[in-house]
Order: C-alpha cells, then sequence, then structure tokens
C-alpha cells in the first residue's frame, strides 16, 4: 500500500519517517519531493579508461565537482553522474521507499537512477542519484532543484533484519 499525503505527514509527525530539511512545499498526494545537493561525481571521458572495473572504488575513478551555485551543472547527451540529494532520510523497519524522477525532468530526457531507485527498510542518510541524459540535447541542473520523489511503501510486517543490520554489512547505511 501506497502512503498517501495524510500518511506521509502521520509517519513524519510520528518520527517514524524522517527527512531533513523537509519543505512542507515538497509533500505531494503521494510522494515527497527531495532536491539536488551540491555535489556531483563525474566520470572521466571514455578516451582516459577502456574499463571500469567494478571493484574499484568509485572515489578513485570518479572527480568530485560542485554545482556552482546559482549557475548550473551541464549534463552532456549520454553523460553519466553520481549525485546526491539535500534531504537526509530514515526509513523505519515496516516500510520502503522508492525514488523516482520527476515527470517534467523525465520529458527532457533525465534519467535520476539507472537502478538504485529502492531505499531498504531501516536505510538512513541521503539518497545517491545515477542521473543521465538520454537526450540529444545537453541538460542544466541546478543545486536545490526539485529533482526526484520518494513514495512510500508499507510492508506486511517489519524487516527482520532492516538495512543496517551488522550482520547485513550494509555498505551505504549513513
Amino acid at each position: 500500500m501506497i502512503l498517501s499525503d495524510r500518511s506521509i505527514r502521520k509517519e513524519l509527525a510520528q518520527g517514524r519517517i524522517v527527512i531533513e530539511p523537509l519543505d512542507e512545499d515538497c509533500i505531494q498526494p503521494a510522494s515527497v519531493d527531495v532536491r539536488l545537493d551540491r555535489e556531483i561525481r563525474t566520470f572521466p571521458p571514455p578516451e582516459d579508461y577502456s574499463l571500469l572495473d567494478v571493484r574499484t572504488d568509485l572515489d578513485k575513478i570518479t572527480v568530485l565537482q560542485e554545482i556552482p551555485d546559482p549557475h548550473p551543472f551541464v549534463l552532456e547527451p549520454g553523460q553519466f553522474v553520481l549525485a546526491s540529494t539535500i534531504e537526509t532520510v530514515r526509513i523505519p523497519d515496516d516500510i520502503v521507499a522508492r525514488i523516482e524522477g520527476k515527470s517534467s525532468l523525465g520529458r527532457l530526457g533525465l534519467l535520476v537512477h539507472a537502478t538504485a531507485g529502492y531505499v531498504d527498510p531501516g536505510f538512513q542518510g541521503q539518497l545517491t542519484l545515477e542521473l543521465s541524459n538520454v537526450a540529444k540535447a545537453r541538460i542544466t541542473l541546478f543545486y536545490r532543484m526539485r529533482i526526484g520523489q520518494l513514495s512510500f511503501l508499507r510492508l506486511t510486517t517489519p524487516a527482520e533484519r532492516p538495512y543496517g543490520s551488522p550482520e547485513l554489512g550494509s555498505k551505504y547505511q549513513g
């Protein structure tokens, strides 16, 4: 069952779902809008590498850049970058969240995740965005722009081992 705005507000008021900072205007009928943070991780141009080893630490193969507020970061056609939300979220053990792009941005060719659209029960931290430009034109990205939306689904029972449980080795907790 997807939570409505009323249920989201109730979960926020009870402190079960935490979103900080939260702009009340970001609460939509069945989701909460999230905004783009300042830092972007870019990959080197393809001519600088011929293979990405999946075992390599991303910090070693990406370059950290900042969106020069109030100016945009320009995402080139076919470019893929990593970013995060301004908001830090905490999800209880009986709710899962999904992050999706804003339809207005999707219509321009901006995708906000490749495969990481799922936010596990028990997760806490900023959400990583996998931004891709699938359009033929360049797309501007601005610090603090609404980049995606979080929807929440209630589980049938609380997770036995929520994200962050020691035995899971949850890599991205916090």
